[in-house]
């Protein structure tokens, strides 16, 4: 008899009620229209990429496709540095995703002045605070993503044990 596939937890929202008001807090100010949802959604999925979980990149994928994303620049998150299809704005998004999840060569910084500059060049403070916050919200799944390995493509409702 096979086994069905099993996350590690229980779904963390059961096993600590508050933290679904605030994930959903998290949700609302990163919502906050500064930074189109896209480049979230963009930025999220290269976090996913970058940290290697399955359960991350597919959920990602699959918002963005029902975002109605073209599949060439999903496809191209991955690889978005020498991507053409990515405006200046985005491709200074991924940017800064990769330089805090990345880590840099020996004595050097981990978000360069040249990365934070880029971002800031086509962000307002408020659209770099929240762009900021986006990159920490997904950094704040990661470790529920890579510890309790929700299952890929699962429902809410199915993902945990």
């Amino acid at each position: 008899m096979t086994e069905t596939p099993r996350s590690r937890m229980s779904n963390p929202v059961k096993t600590l009620p508050d933290l679904g008001a605030l994930t959903g807090m998290l949700f609302k100010v990163i919502g906050n229209g500064t930074v189109p949802q896209s480049t979230i959604s963009l930025v999220h999925l290269r976090a996913g990429q970058i940290v290697a979980n399955t359960y991350l990149t597919t959920m990602h994928t699959d918002a963005l496709r029902a975002a109605g994303e073209s599949e060439e620049r999903i496809t191209a998150v991955s690889s978005w540095v020498d991507a053409l299809c990515f405006t200046a704005a985005e491709r200074a998004a991924l940017a800064l995703v990769e330089s805090v999840l990345t880590a840099p060569p020996a004595g050097t910084e981990r978000v360069s002045d040249a990365v934070f500059a880029a971002a800031a060049e086509h962000y307002d403070e408020k659209a770099l605070t929240t762009l900021v916050l986006a990159i920490s919200q997904v950094n704040f799944f990661i470790p529920l993503a890579l510890i309790g390995k929700p299952l890929p493509g699962q429902a809410a409702s199915k993902q945990w044990t």
